[in-house]
């Protein structure tokens, strides 16, 4: 792919001309340089090592950036404070949040990225693999941006380095304009966030904020104050294993009998077939023989009437099973991972409505969407730190097609430099 090509009039998605050598974007590929996936089935924190190299190179940096209060803790969280100028001690302290991790869904380590100026069509990342119009119909809007890609064979890493990139750079940007007046400034750099755990060992105290952002969406623009409530259920299906030769009427075969529950469940109720506020089931992963099956669900809903119903669902369908097979045929281990922030937000809207006016401050325009999915945020906020969600500017996390354009994690630079100093 050749990124020689003449540059077009910027579209209205890239606000600006990159400079030659971007101090965001090069954070950015620093960064995805480390290979950063986490690992559901570690017992650590961080549950995987590389994470805490990163967490390392993070501390140093916010150091050399000339931020105070700098620890990278046991458990691989780090934490900064850029000081309130004078006159402005008194402010609110406004709090930042990251997080270090990539998704474990994909090969997160060896990222080749690659930076291609998009002049339209589909965009080419190796000889198997493109970014198709047909399958990404929004990749049009960004004609005229210089986009990163991968190489086909890997996430790129944006969701979330991008946002530690936006945060370390608005900053960076703050200590090298001291004319420019602020609050207290904190940042907290979490592990683990793509498995759930990025707020389980988070120092609220020590971060000591009135209320905070995580810089973890997509699209640029996007402020997100409201995402799912989530459980997960893990599903067991015990069988009997017979000869196959002399199984008839005794065998009860949990392969087969976890395939009817799937069958079972709501055939439009998953991810694929939703969007906006509708809820699903998403089946994870699946495994057996005749002898034990297990099924690996989320569930996820907006509204939490809805949540509830969607896991009495679930035992109401292993009761019914268990009266058919048997029981203890069936088991249902349903767990409650977080919930939607909306209700500890409203409280504090006025933070909603102060990064809406830094983004149309920046030529930004705000788009205040739910969340499909969950952040740090939702369970910081309630733990008591309210903590909505802010764009990114990327897209397509999770995948070998993810991309993001250089243009839109410098505005997002500007944007957070605005909020920083209201």
């Amino acid at each position: 792919m050749s990124n020689t090509l003449p540059k077009k009039e910027a579209s209205s998605n890239c606000p600006s001309d990159i400079t030659e050598k971007s101090a965001v974007s090069e954070r950015f590929l620093k960064y995805i340089s480390f290979g950063t996936n986490s690992d559901e089935s570690s017992e650590a924190c961080p549950s995987t090592a590389d994470q805490l190299i990163l967490g390392k190179y993070l501390a140093e940096e916010l150091k050399s950036i000339g931020l105070s209060e700098v620890e990278l803790d046991e458990n691989g969280y780090v934490y900064g404070v850029l000081p309130a100028t004078k006159g402005r001690e008194k402010d609110p302290s406004i709090g930042f949040v990251a997080h270090m991790d990539t998704s474990p869904a994909v090969k997160g380590d060896g990222i080749k990225p690659q930076t291609v100026h998009y002049n339209g069509g589909d965009i080419r990342l190796n000889e198997n693999v493109s970014i198709k119009i047909k399958d990404f119909p929004y990749l049009a809007k960004y004609e005229g941006c210089d986009i990163i890609t991968t190489d086909g064979t890997t996430l790129l890493g944006s969701d979330d380095k991008a946002g530690i990139a936006e945060i370390f750079t608005a900053c960076e940007y703050l200590v090298s304009h001291p004319e420019i007046s602020h609050g207290r400034i904190a940042v907290g750099i979490t592990p683990d966030e793509e498995i759930g755990r990025g707020a389980d060992r988070f120092d609220i105290k020590k971060f000591a904020c009135d209320w905070a952002y995580t810089v973890d969406g997509g699209e640029l623009g996007e402020i997100e104050y409201e995402n799912f409530n989530a459980a997960s259920a893990e599903i067991k299906v015990h069988g009997v294993n017979i000869h196959p030769g002399s199984a008839k009427n005794k065998m009860k075969n949990a392969s087969l009998l976890a395939a009817e529950f799937i069958n079972m469940m709501p055939e439009a109720e998953t991810p694929s077939h939703t969007e906006g506020y509708e809820g699903f089931y998403h089946l994870c992963e699946m495994k057996g023989d005749e002898t034990l099956a297990e099924l690996s669900y989320i569930i996820r809903d907006h509204s939490m009437e809805s949540f509830i119903s969607r896991k009495e669902f679930i035992s109401k369908l292993v009761s019914y099973l268990n009266s058919v097979y048997g029981d203890g045929t069936f088991e249902a281990d349903i767990t409650d991972s977080y919930y939607n922030m909306k209700e500890k937000i409203l409280p504090f809207i006025h933070i909603i409505d102060s990064a809406a006016e830094a983004m149309k401050k920046s030529g930004v325009k705000p788009l205040i969407v739910p969340i499909r999915g969950g952040t740090d945020g939702a369970r910081l906020s309630f733990e008591g730190l309210p903590c909505p969600n802010l764009s990114t500017g990327g897209a397509n996390f999770h995948g070998i097609h993810e991309f993001i354009p250089v243009q839109s994690m410098e505005k997002m630079v500007e944007v957070l430099v605005t909020l920083m100093r209201n």
